[in-house]
């Protein structure tokens, strides 16, 4: 009773009403007594796996093979539960069956000739599968996640052991019965899906769900579902809340990069945003032009589009952008504390030579200078028409149902940064000096910097998106929301500039380069990683910080493990787009009870080979950071949390014995 001598009445009266409260949730000793014991239990069992992903750029079929496996992690478990006791393809078809229970099973059934055989087998394997990605979690948590119509069957088969006697005929009989009353596949289903759920505790998105793959809506929806998620918001995602929110500037930013990658099934089919006035519209102002420029970047293999498509794309790529330059014109002209002037550079054009003139004071030939909606008298002016048709595609983006519904997942699940276990989780950046202390960034005429700017910007983004129309500060955070995207300053992007008309209109490479921040080169610097570590509260022995935003090039040697273990930079280029230049298609951080591994994936192929040859994501594993000791409950943020609950039921306890709170009658 050590624990409970530094109780004393005193310490039971400064707590009185939250105690009496407490007293209604366990009204008698042996509640507090149960639920203490309890806690105490949960404190002792192995941490659960976190898995953290970044820049998913709305890659579905490559996101969601990788939930499905837990990033190789079920193919493990199948090698280290059968070993040698199960062929190689055996084991294939297996983790196969648990990926995608659904369609393996349609594929099974046209070739198994003793398909009752093929249950009993299969339902024994995954039984012993599932019991051991389970045995870390209380029964109370895995018969939360139980589909309720097997819930009962499930936990009569977890917890019997075959290697007791008598119990093997037990286990037989049920899934005979199983069989015999022809719900084999719906339990086989509701097992795999299990399996899938506890592999994974939780899910952290570090930013980029949306923009340049094609089904970041899909990508959304599963998220929506998901168990046990958080999102820091990446650039891209601010892009589309600031599109929800109402913000013209951002809604044409999403349409440009839409038309660009040519992903229109995302806003047609996906948001139910209405392309047919853009289309016509551009197809009319651009009849005779080719549009080279602007044609969509598609992978031949990939393409579903005809040559007639493909160019109108083209057009409407073309003709969104030229309003996207008139509509940021009109914010950096109302808002000249965002310092962008230099982004406005229609004006420059001389379109009789052809030429722009930059703000350095040095001249450039146009690679294209037909822009027949630009009045070189008023060249940001919209035309009639193009108002017109942003205000047709407001209405459309702000009625979305569905896409209100993604956005609102996004504010609920997520925010800029979150510490979790001794890690500091955000997208892109904390802007510094060069000498690496915090940057003062100026937001509506007050300074902010480091945890404080973070902060700030997340109420902002907020405030754009639930603040009623009448609102005084909502006009400012819509607009802010659009210079999140791209602005100079901006913890989600801090680079010099985004270069979208050069990498267009201009031939000079040097002309497209982005200058990033001096965040990007000084978080090699464990002393820097130290004090962002210390201005966010994060403890712990072992501390890290985990980012995305900028793709990591391996095939150029670059090391996504910086500032001696502080640092981990998670964006290896899930976007195809990014193939290329990171030479990978992605990585999965996975922090499990024994430390930290990176798994670095390869191109996905497709679903449909998933299935049908059991072709997994080649994935190889690096070893980042192993504990002697296994990582328990009671190391984690959760486990601090139920220390202090069992803190408040112990005083609980004292006061029932002391008299000072009656116990309640059931």
């Amino acid at each position: 009773m050590n624990a409970y001598n530094s109780i004393t009445p005193e310490t039971i009266q400064e707590d009185m009403r939250y105690l009496q409260l407490l007293s209604h949730s366990f009204p008698t000793i042996a509640d507090a007594s149960t639920e203490i014991i309890n806690l105490e239990a949960i404190l002792n069992l192995p941490k659960g796996t976190e898995h953290f992903l970044a820049d998913l750029h709305g890659e579905y079929e490559a996101f969601q093979h990788v939930l499905r496996n837990a990033s190789g992690a079920i193919k493990r478990k199948v090698n280290e539960i059968f070993g040698n006791t199960l062929r190689e393809s055996e084991k294939k078809e297996l983790c196969t069956l648990i990926y995608y229970p659904e369609q393996k099973l349609d594929l099974v059934k046209t070739v198994e000739t003793e398909l009752d055989d093929w249950y009993v087998i299969t339902l024994n394997q995954l039984v012993r599968v599932c019991q051991n990605v389970s045995s870390k979690y209380t029964r109370s948590k895995v018969r939360k996640s139980l589909p309720k119509e097997f819930s009962y069957i499930i936990q009569e088969l977890l917890h019997e052991s075959s290697m007791v006697p008598n119990k093997q005929a037990y286990i037989n009989v049920i899934i005979s019965t199983i069989i015999s009353t022809r719900r084999a596949d719906d339990f086989i289903i509701a097992l795999c899906n299990l399996i899938q759920r506890l592999t994974i505790d939780t899910l952290h998105v570090l930013g980029d769900i949306f923009d340049r793959g094609p089904a970041p809506h899909r990508i959304m929806d599963i998220l929506c579902d998901y168990h046990n998620f958080d999102v820091q918001w990446g650039n891209h995602d601010i892009l589309w809340m600031g599109a929800a929110a109402g913000n013209d500037c951002c809604m044409a930013n999403v349409l440009r990069l839409a038309m660009r990658y040519g992903n229109l099934a995302a806003l047609e089919d996906g948001y139910g945003i209405n392309l047919l006035p853009l289309a016509t519209f551009a197809m009319e102002t651009y009849a005779d032009d080719p549009c080279t420029l602007f044609g969509p970047k598609v992978e031949k293999e990939d393409c579903t589009y005809n040559a007639k498509t493909l160019r109108m794309i083209g057009q409407m790529h073309k003709a969104i952008s030229v309003i996207q330059f008139k509509l940021e014109a009109e914010i950096i002209r109302r808002r000249p504390d965002f310092g962008m002037d230099d982004r406005m550079l229609l004006h420059r054009i001389d379109f009789g030579r052809k030429v722009i003139t930059m703000p350095d004071g040095q001249e450039y030939e146009l690679k294209d200078s037909f822009l027949p909606t630009v009045d070189p008298a008023d060249p940001y002016k919209l035309t009639d028409e193009e108002r017109e048709i942003m205000n047709k595609l407001h209405r459309s983006f702000v009625s979305s149902e569905k896409l209100k519904k993604h956005i609102r997942c996004l504010f609920r699940y997520g925010c800029m940064y979150t510490v979790s276990n001794s890690n500091l989780l955000f997208h892109a950046s904390i802007p510094l000096n060069a000498d690496g202390t915090l940057k003062d960034v100026s937001i509506a005429g007050k300074m902010y910097k480091g945890k404080a700017l973070l902060e700030k910007v997340g109420h902002l983004i907020r405030t754009a998106f639930f603040a009623e129309e009448d609102n005084e500060d909502r006009p400012f955070a819509v607009d802010y929301v659009w210079y999140l995207w791209c602005g100079k300053d901006s913890p989600a992007f801090d680079k010099d500039k985004m270069a979208t008309f050069e990498r267009y209109f201009l031939k000079e490479k040097e002309l497209h380069k982005e200058v990033k921040g001096h965040y990007y080169s000084l978080r090699n610097e464990e002393k820097v990683c130290d004090m962002l570590l210390d201005e966010f509260g994060v403890i712990g022995e072992h501390r890290h910080i985990i980012n995305g935003h900028v793709p990591v090039k391996t095939i150029q040697g670059e090391n996504p493990i910086k500032a001696n273990g502080k640092m981990m930079v998670i964006d290896g280029g899930f976007s195809k787009a990014y193939h290329s230049e990171t030479g990978i298609a992605g990585y999965t951080l996975v922090y499990h009870s024994r430390g930290f591994q990176l798994v670095q994936h390869e191109p996905f192929t497709s679903m449909q080979k998933a299935i049908e040859e059991g072709q997994d994501i080649k994935s190889s594993t690096q070893i980042v950071e192993m504990s002697t000791q296994r990582m328990m409950v009671k190391d984690t943020d959760k486990g601090r949390e139920l220390v202090t609950q069992i803190n408040d039921l112990k005083k609980l306890l004292v006061a029932y014995r002391t008299g000072l709170i009656k116990e309640k009658s059931i």
